[in-house]
């Protein structure tokens, strides 16, 4: 399984770039207590653990695609513009994942105003995790039309995490694997599962349930993600790489400079291989 995943994908374990800001941050802590609550349940997110229970992130540390953003930027730097008509090709995101990230940011600013989530920080980590579900391939309420799924987790190239959901969500019985287009690994989507699109079910197939379970749990512990360290520590909890973080900042500030709606299906994948950028992500 580790021969699919290509030169340009890393394991999420390994760290070969030092972001000083990042390791300031990270010196006193590197993901806080979860304090938030599902607003659409009720439930206890679990409140008084960490976001990161086994060391290994929202990902379980699976790979994820290191292509970073063009030099040109989308748009003048130091503006916020949202959908310029036009833009590079690499600063559109397909239409229904974008607005799954503009909804995802609505809710939890409408639970958690002070986290202060920006969908920019979402879609950074949805182009890293699946190119944006596999450039936009979900049908109209947001599924992917097959699963996104990463490498098992069988210790042999990644981490070793042994099966915690009985297949339900991955397909596998014997090991964990990460799963949709923000990639989260069964056991921590158990915890952390939304309903984003109001449909009545938790799926991590589905764009909206997965990045408002993102935006959650990247805003667990009080962070402030308009403060920069916070920011890093959320990125950090997410998967615990510091190229992780400098790809996803690079991404987040490339976003955050313009881009632009694309049709669902039209949006630019990876160049490598990974989660998201071929079918052997898909079960067999």
């Amino acid at each position: 399984m580790a021969a699919q995943f290509g030169r340009r994908l890393r394991r999420g374990a390994t760290s070969t770039a030092v972001v000083a800001v990042a390791v300031a941050a990270l010196a006193a802590s590197q993901a806080p207590a979860a304090t938030s609550q599902d607003a659409a349940g009720g439930d206890p997110a679990a409140a008084g653990t960490d976001t990161d229970p086994g060391g290994g992130g929202a990902t379980g540390n699976s790979p994820y695609h290191t292509d970073l953003p063009p030099l040109t930027t989308p748009d003048k730097p130091g503006t916020s513009v949202d959908l310029p008509a036009t833009g590079t090709t690499e600063a559109g995101i397909p239409a229904t994942v974008l607005d799954a990230y503009k909804k995802a940011e609505r809710e939890v600013g409408r639970t958690d105003a002070a986290c202060r989530l920006p969908w920019q920080l979402l879609a950074a980590i949805g182009k890293v995790e699946s190119g944006q579900a596999r450039g936009g391939k979900v049908d109209a309420d947001g599924t992917t039309f097959s699963p996104i799924l990463g490498p098992v987790l069988d210790g042999r190239g990644f981490a070793l995490i042994k099966d915690t959901d009985g297949g339900a969500y991955d397909g596998d019985a014997t090991h964990d694997r990460a799963v949709g287009p923000m990639q989260f690994i069964p056991s921590t989507w158990e915890v952390w599962g939304q309903d984003g699109n109001g449909d009545g079910r938790k799926d991590p197939n589905n764009i909206y349930d997965a990045a408002l379970a993102a935006g959650r749990y990247l805003c667990a512990g009080g962070r402030d993600l308009a403060v920069a360290a916070d920011l890093d520590r959320a990125v950090l909890s997410y998967n615990r790489s510091q190229e992780y973080l400098r790809t996803v900042r690079s991404w987040f500030d490339f976003y955050n400079r313009g881009t632009h709606e694309v049709p669902d299906g039209t949006g630019v994948l990876p160049s490598g291989t990974g989660a998201g950028s071929s079918p052997s992500s898909t079960p067999t």
